[in-house]
């Protein structure tokens, strides 16, 4: 009686796992991820930020315009 107990746990066991995963795949199939209701913030790179450039420009327009005062 012991053994016959111990292949119905087990087996029912195994037809438990079975089912789970099936089930879970399917779960996980249909319904897509989770994912935060705001979209991460995009990281521009310097070249397409458009305050960086006008920074940039009036950074060098600055600089060219010291070295081009007289008796350089």
């Amino acid at each position: 009686m012991g053994k016959f107990l111990l292949v119905v746990v087990v087996f029912a066991a195994l037809v438990y796992t079975a089912f789970w995963l099936i089930e879970r795949r399917r779960a996980g199939a249909a319904s897509p991820r989770r994912t935060s209701a705001r979209p991460a913030p995009r990281v521009l790179a310097p070249d397409d930020d458009e305050e960086f450039l006008r920074k940039l420009n009036q950074r060098n327009r600055r600089r060219d315009q010291g070295r081009d005062l007289p008796g350089d």
